[in-house]
């Protein structure tokens, strides 16, 4: 089943029903793997010296689908600032040098200042971004409908080289190792090369990849729509584990003290042995599980499609709340300053306190919130987080 399915149903099938059947369209059981990519090398050998930015304010930054990433103040959640895209904004952002980077269904990724909300530069690609951005060494790295991965560089909005994959990059980039790693819609995960983009190695998977990869003590984890969360080696791409859940893995992963968290659609928030994939614990929500883990200060945060963000004792699986929304969460939660941030279909962001679960603060967009939300200082966010969420990275 592709997910979002019942939020097709939610929004009347308008915005997100194009978007996600036109990049799932073609998706098959069997991988694509003869076609060859396609990588086109660095339009410029450097990458523009970054600038040394601080963003001084106390902002939170969040993505909706009513067009708009807002800026608001982590206390209180009154907004900051606005920047409107000319459609919905499904990609998480990412905060570096000063700047706020976010991809949207418009085709564009676009960089616009933390402190101002004026837009400093965009990029066109030839399709929607549902990917979310990683800058890494002067460099924003973005996967696109359009089948492409995207190195650009992060001060002045130039290409710097890109990769091509038969179908679509719903997932969002991880970069290690010197090399770019993502999950792609021919079933495949790639390894590219970080500074030309060429491919070191593939791994073929049994079904579509909407989740993304994370890297740590030298593998790659990546779920798949075949309903395995895979463990690779991240220099050779060669199978060191696979665990089988109920139903697709459309969550990415996160580490954490050995242990990788991950949700599926079976419902089921697990614990797995990181160097093994023997399960630890099993936690059961009340819903399928689009969300994607975050681990902070011992505890697991994950958001289910039965309306609530659940707080679960990293160690043991027990939980310790629940918070109720009015609808679906798929976003990711960000852990900052003893407070829970996360989005909820039901088109508000909350502020939740991470000790109590109780909520300190909501604010109201006009559209659902997919999005993980981000703060400005880093130096703030607890924890640990998957690649498709702009937090702690």
């Amino acid at each position: 089943m592709l997910p979002f399915l019942s939020l097709l149903r939610f929004i009347g099938g308008s915005v997100l029903g194009v978007l996600l059947l036109s990049g799932l369209t073609g998706c098959e059981e069997t991988s694509r793997s003869s076609v060859t990519p396609v990588v086109t090398i660095p339009t410029s050998a450097t990458v523009t010296k970054p600038p040394s930015v601080s963003i001084i304010a106390p902002l939170l930054y969040v993505a909706s689908f009513d067009n708009n990433l807002y800026a608001l103040d982590t206390t209180t959640g009154a907004q900051r600032w606005v920047f409107r895209a000319d459609t919905s904004i499904q990609s998480s952002p990412t905060v570096a040098y000063g700047m706020v980077y976010v991809g949207s269904n418009d085709y564009n990724l676009y960089a616009i200042d933390g402190t101002t909300g004026q837009k400093r530069w965009q990029f066109k690609t030839g399709a929607m971004i549902y990917s979310s951005p990683v800058v890494a060494d002067g460099v924003v790295y973005v996967g696109s409908q359009d089948g492409k991965l995207y190195a650009i560089d992060a001060t002045i909005g130039n290409l710097h080289w890109v990769f091509t994959a038969p179908l679509g990059l719903y997932s969002s980039p991880a970069v290690a190792n010197g090399m770019v790693y993502i999950g792609a819609q021919d079933n495949q995960v790639y390894a590219l090369d970080v500074n030309t983009g060429v491919l070191k190695w593939r791994f073929k998977a049994q079904y579509f990849i909407l989740s993304s990869p994370v890297v740590a003590n030298g593998l790659v984890y990546i779920g798949s729509q075949d309903h395995k969360l895979y463990a690779l080696d991240a220099a050779t791409g060669r199978l060191r584990w696979a665990f089988t859940t109920g139903s697709a893995v459309d969550s990415s992963p996160v580490v954490a003290d050995g242990v990788v968290y991950i949700g599926s659609a079976d419902q089921k928030l697990y614990a797995l042995d990181a160097a093994t994939g023997s399960q630890r614990w099993v936690y059961n929500t009340g819903g399928v599980i689009y969300s994607s883990p975050v681990v902070a200060n011992g505890v697991v945060y994950i958001g289910s499609r039965d309306h609530k963000l659940y707080a679960v004792n990293a160690a043991t699986g027990q939980l310790r709340w629940a918070f109720s929304t009015n609808f679906d969460i798929y976003s990711t939660p960000m852990v900052a300053n003893g407070v829970v941030y996360v989005g909820s279909n039901d088109f508000n962001l909350y502020a939740i306190d991470r000790i109590t679960g109780r909520q300190r603060w909501a604010f109201r967009t006009e559209g659902i919130v997919i999005a993980s939300p981000v703060v400005a200082q880093k130096s703030v966010v607890a924890g640990t987080y998957p690649t498709i969420s702009g937090g702690g990275k």
